[in-house]
């Protein structure tokens, strides 16, 4: 499958690059590089760097406008849970990005452009172009239009919440187990493993999740073992 024509994503986002090599960089996957010695651009992970922190920086703002009367603890919650990579990865699809990248046979055949990290990541390289080719107003304009119409599902449902402290509770409450997380397999390069955690009360494994660190896929695993609490028991 080839990456389809940026244009498209150009007229999807209604953002026309000044630099178009800038736009085609966010999309060029490591993976991609080994196999084309001779494309000229760099992959796209210090775009995604820069995009990490334009993304903390404008969900920030606009939470300490939105939120007066939410205290700091509330506020990193909120954070967290739009800017994950579930979160993003789910932006990420809605506008179609996988099918932008550049990626490796290899990476192609087994689903990367469907990938969570993936995406989230691509995400983030994006926003990290757009910033530097449009500005801070339109990165804001951008998170403010995909993103952060999502986080008012996520506060009324109370989706911010930390997964572990609420299993921690529940299952100390109902059984008087404490859960113990247990690394099941890690898979990938050093660059972007993926982590499969299993959460276990006592000798039994209740749920497992999957993140691009073990903390993240610990919040999974808490989160399925919520989802299935009446079967567990």
């Amino acid at each position: 499958m080839d990456a389809k024509n940026l244009e498209d994503l150009e007229v999807k986002i209604n953002i026309e690059f000044k630099d178009k090599s800038l736009l085609k960089n966010a999309f060029i996957h490591r993976s991609y590089l080994n196999e084309h010695p001779e494309e000229k651009s760099s992959h796209n992970e210090r775009l995604e760097f820069l995009g990490d922190a334009v993304l903390a920086f404008v969900v920030s703002e606009y939470l300490f406008k939105n939120y007066p009367n939410h205290p700091e603890g509330d506020l990193t919650n909120f954070r967290a849970s739009i800017v994950c990579a579930r979160s993003l990865a789910m932006v990420a699809k809605d506008l179609d990005l996988g099918s932008y990248l550049l990626l490796s046979r290899g990476e192609e055949a087994t689903g990367g452009r469907d990938r969570q990290y993936l995406l989230a990541n691509t995400f983030e390289a994006l926003l990290g172009a757009i910033y530097l080719d449009q500005g801070t107003e339109k990165a804001n304009n951008f998170v403010q239009k995909y993103l952060l119409p999502h986080l008012s599902k996520i506060i009324e449902q109370e989706l911010y919440k930390d997964y572990k402290s609420k299993l921690q509770e529940l299952s100390q409450e109902k059984l008087s187990i404490t859960p113990i997380y247990k690394l099941l397999s890690e898979t990938g390069p050093d660059h972007s493993k993926i982590f499969k955690m299993g959460v276990f009360l006592e000798e039994k494994l209740v749920a497992e999740g999957e993140g691009t660190s073990k903390q993240s896929a610990e919040q999974e695993a808490a989160k399925a073992a919520l989802k299935n609490w009446p079967e567990n028991p």
